[in-house]
């Protein structure tokens, strides 16, 4: 074998371990899935790889419509801000476009018992021990929730529009996350680009958690330094529609734990629990009557049935927001020290960690425990 130049060298090697990540998930299948499952995953991504096409030659070449050509543009330069001032990876991710044709890029299934809000864990070697499994076709994530709900579980099915490979690969953009506005374009791309800077295997709560502060700072500081801080109080408004939000589904949470663990009979839990349920859609009506002027933000949770599954990620997505928005703080507002004192919590011992995310946000102001 002759002797292989450097960069030509760094590609091979990073060849072989994309496919040595691809062929430990295939080969995994001693955890909670089927060889099916794994084969679909794999199938799935690569088919996703297979497509990517390189954004810039898309735009000199002019095949694009000028409307994706915008996006296409825009993409690009929330990338760039990315880079260079939230000091996340600066890899290929995000440079390439795929054009699916799809509403979503995955669906994932959530399922809880009965009468619990602790959601079901699947374990992978990369990402850990995650509560959900996700399918590349809507068919097999419904066909996988109904074998759940058929054991008991109550079961939620959601589309994804991008995921993140953590690194191992280089992310394109997909043709689902410009279904959206501007800005839900810019979160999206943080938040995956998050992932890639840092992720704690089996710590779904710390990773959303820390993803979802680096896309909401993300956002606003690109709302302000690139001239578009006219689009800045709408964005407030759909933040504070978020936490009154959060907070309402986090007070059903809590009546629904304090039903669980009643100890009453099975039929008067059942009831109760509809009951709970009810009165979620009775109040969020309210909200949209009387706090959001009748906008409608969260119609899509409603639309379907509601049950433990839809509730069970609520904390793992903004759970730790008032912990990182400390930390961000005692960073005095700088990103590279923001993310310098991410990795660190990101180091601290599970249970270190989680006492560090559920501390009241008052708690936490005076923090100091790195």
């Amino acid at each position: 074998m002759g002797t292989v130049a450097p960069t030509e060298k760094c590609r091979w090697l990073r060849g072989l371990m994309r496919c040595l990540f691809l062929a430990i998930i295939a080969f995994q299948l001693a955890a909670c899935a089927a060889p099916s499952y794994y084969a679909q995953a794999i199938s799935g991504h690569r088919e996703l790889m297979r497509q990517r096409k390189d954004i810039a030659e898309i735009l000199n070449s002019g095949s694009a419509s000028p409307e994706l050509a915008l996006r296409l543009e825009l993409a690009l330069e929330i990338r760039e801000f990315a880079v260079t001032q939230l000091h996340l990876p600066d890899t290929a991710s995000f440079t390439q476009f795929v054009e699916t044709g799809r509403e979503a890029v995955t669906w994932n299934v959530v399922a809880a018992p009965e009468f619990s809000l602790t959601p079901k864990r699947w374990c992978f070697l990369v990402s850990g021990c995650v509560p959900y499994r996700g399918y590349f076709k809507l068919q097999d994530a419904e066909h996988f929730s109904a074998r759940l709900a058929g054991a008991g579980f109550d079961t939620a099915v959601s589309p994804v529009v991008a995921y993140s490979t953590l690194g191992w690969f280089d992310d394109p953009l997909l043709d689902t996350m410009l279904q959206y506005g501007d800005e839900q374009l810019t979160a999206v791309i943080f938040h995956e680009m998050a992932h890639q800077q840092l992720y704690v295997s089996g710590d779904a709560l710390f990773n959303e958690s820390y993803a979802s502060f680096v896309e909401e700072t993300g956002l606003r500081l690109w709302l302000e330094s690139s001239g578009r801080e006219s689009r800045l109080p709408d964005w407030l408004k759909l933040q504070s529609a978020g936490a009154q939000f959060n907070a309402l589904l986090q007070e059903t949470q809590a009546k629904l734990a304090a039903i669980y663990a009643s100890g009453q009979p099975e039929e008067n839990l059942r009831e109760a629990k509809s009951a709970a349920f009810e009165n979620l859609r009775t109040d969020y009506r309210l909200l949209v009557a009387e706090q959001w002027d009748g906008h409608s933000y969260f119609a899509p949770l409603f639309a379907r049935e509601l049950n433990n599954a839809s509730l069970a990620l609520v904390n793992s997505y903004r759970g730790g927001s008032c912990a990182f928005a400390a930390l961000y703080q005692e960073a005095d507002r700088d990103m590279t020290r923001l993310q310098q004192l991410a990795a660190a919590k990101a180091r601290l011992g599970k249970e270190q960690r989680r006492t560090w995310l559920d501390q009241p946000c008052e708690v936490i102001a005076s923090g100091g425990d790195l």
